[in-house]
């Protein structure tokens, strides 16, 4: 009896890749205006800033996670007054959240922070590698759309 061997990866960077990727991606989030809140809550207040105000059901569906998690979530993000829910004139049973001041202040501080982090490690690099990642930025969202 012959044991089966995988194949051989057709992309062997692809390990590669995903590991710098994650870990990028995890270390941009250190960098955030408010140090007590979580990814999810901070990942909302982007979405917010990004397309306005949203229903918390819409806030779940992008986030994927449940309706009473979410709740959760705004309840936290209200108290520390960066959101604002605002029943519909329609539909009390409806519900809108919007971001506050405050909420669009550590939005945009957590990007000026992430941007800073990265032009700083940019910066160590030399022009070579910072085109190559230029063109690999391209691609990396290239592969997203796909």
């Amino acid at each position: 009896m012959s044991a089966v061997l995988p194949a051989a990866p057709a992309h062997p960077f692809a390990a590669e890749l995903r590991g710098a990727t994650l870990r990028l991606a995890r270390r941009l989030r250190l960098e955030k205006a408010d140090d007590e809140l979580s990814d999810g809550q901070t990942s909302v207040l982007a979405y917010l800033e990004r397309r306005g105000a949203q229903s918390p059901a819409a806030l779940s569906a992008f986030e994927h996670v449940s309706p009473p998690s979410m709740n959760r979530t705004l309840n936290a993000l209200q108290e520390a007054g960066y959101v604002d829910r605002t029943p519909s004139s329609d539909d009390r049973r409806m519900v809108s959240v919007s971001l506050t001041d405050a909420g669009r202040a550590v939005v945009q501080e957590t990007r000026r922070r992430r941007d800073a982090w990265l032009e700083q490690r940019l910066d160590e690099l030399s022009a070579d590698e910072r085109h190559a990642l230029t063109e690999a930025a391209t691609i990396i969202r290239k592969l997203l759309e796909a």
